[in-house]
């Protein structure tokens, strides 16, 4: 799996598609155990160029300013979180998947880990039972 570089990462995430090569990349990127991680990341990279010159910039006391871009901030990741799996899907259609493929991983995946839990659990019960 090709990762890209810096650069195209950050074109990447503030919402650039990726050369074909990168595709694999893409899929684990939205849909591996730390997808929604990754996702707030990227949220949060966004907000930066908005967020850093009006703490700057701006003028008044720093408390202010700090108070207004922190209420930013937040409300800019409560946005975010709320369309993460709208935003990764359209990553993925970007990449040349189908839709629903990134939802449909990450069901399977928690399924799997579901079910190997349960089974850790009656292992567990049926030796304290021996």
């Amino acid at each position: 799996m090709t990762r890209p570089g810096p650069l195209q990462w950050i074109r990447y995430a503030f919402g650039a598609a990726l050369p074909p090569q990168y595709r694999d990349w893409v899929f684990a990127d939205t849909t591996g155990p730390t997808w929604g991680f990754r996702h707030l990341l990227r949220a949060l990279l966004q907000m930066t160029p908005i967020a850093l010159p009006l703490l700057v910039f701006v003028p008044g006391p720093f408390w202010i300013r700090g108070l207004a871009v922190l209420g930013g901030v937040l409300m800019g990741v409560l946005f975010s979180l709320a369309y993460m799996d709208e935003t990764t899907e359209h990553r993925l259609v970007k990449a040349g998947f189908p839709a629903g493929a990134g939802h449909a991983e990450r069901e399977r995946r928690t399924t799997e880990a579901r079910a190997i839990a349960t089974a850790r659990r009656r292992e567990k019960i049926a030796a304290r039972h021996r």
